[in-house]
């Protein structure tokens, strides 16, 4: 009987029930959840095509850039018809790399006294800081170049804000009416194996509102059943207040420039600002036409160099 146990307990040892696990062998785990996910998510951008590769430049396209590998100036002159006999101003724009790379511009006035302007800007002339008003419009207008490649035709805005009656007291905007377009007309072979980009402006601004007058003073109360001095009273002070007066301001801006693509600089810009105005006045801007005219100045006058720029 017992050896008949013994072979019994001897043959389920042989099974593979009574095999002993090798040591250290490794379980695997089930996935979270999470894990699970991100598999996923790793599969599915492994599908996903690659890329496609940027496309070549557009021959027909040229990017117009301001090139200050050295100081470049020009003189900006204005002559305004309305006056009699026409009155002409100039002032001359430095524009020059900094020591840290930064690109700056200065306006100085010619014959009429006062500090020069400063301020910094773009690659492309959009003025980053420095100026305000009228004579910030008048940088934007001689300074800002488009921000992407341009070719025959193409359009783009400016910076400008032509009409600003922010400054002006108590006036209520009714309608507003901007266009803002420069155009690119014709690109062309220029000297020096150079390309010339012909640039046309049209731009206008027309603000009309209502001049509200300022409230007078109120007077003191009288005492209940009082008429006020002089036998009026108060209904009669309201009756005879003044009242709004219509405003308006107009200003337009044509003009024609051609810009040196590699020298990255104007051969030429002009342009006519007109401005009417009626039952107001807008800040820095007087009735009338003005022609605007850019002159280069080669070489820049030394005494215009910041110190920095001198070598």
């Amino acid at each position: 009987m017992n050896r008949r146990i013994i072979g019994l307990l001897a043959a389920l040892c042989l099974t593979p029930a009574c095999k002993d696990e090798p040591v250290g062998k490794m379980e695997p785990i089930a996935p979270t959840p999470e894990m699970a996910a991100n598999l996923r998510k790793a599969q599915q951008a492994e599908k996903k095509p690659a890329p496609a590769p940027e496309p070549p430049p557009d021959p027909s396209k040229v990017t117009l850039r301001w090139k200050l590998d050295a100081p470049t100036a020009f003189r900006l002159t204005t002559t305004s018809e309305s006056a009699a006999p026409s009155e002409e101003t100039s002032s001359i724009f430095v524009l020059e790399k900094t020591g840290s790379g930064d690109y700056a511009f200065r306006i100085v006035p010619q014959g009429q006294g006062g500090e020069a302007d400063q301020g910094t800007m773009s690659e492309r002339g959009f003025v980053l800081d420095g100026l305000s008003g009228p004579l910030r419009n008048t940088a934007v207008l001689v300074l800002e170049l488009p921000r992407d490649p341009v070719g025959q035709d193409s359009t783009w805005a400016l910076g400008t804000d032509l009409v600003d009656l922010g400054a002006v007291p108590n006036f209520v905007e009714k309608k507003a009416e901007r266009k803002n377009q420069v155009k690119l007309t014709a690109l062309a072979p220029a000297e020096n194996g150079d390309q010339v980009a012909t640039l046309e402006y049209d731009l206008s601004e027309t603000v009309s509102g209502q001049l509200r007058p300022t409230p007078p003073a109120r007077k003191p109360k009288e005492a209940p059943g009082k008429k006020a001095s002089g036998g009026h009273d108060h209904e009669d002070e309201a009756a005879h207040a003044p009242t709004a007066q219509p405003a308006s301001a107009e200003v337009r801006m044509t003009g024609r420039g051609e810009f040196l693509v590699k020298a990255g600089r104007w051969r030429s810009w002009e342009g006519t600002l007109t401005t009417r105005v009626e039952g107001t006045t807008l800040p820095g801007a007087a009735n009338g036409e003005r022609k605007l005219r850019l002159t280069p100045l080669d070489p820049v006058p030394p005494e215009l160099l910041q110190p920095q720029a001198k070598k």
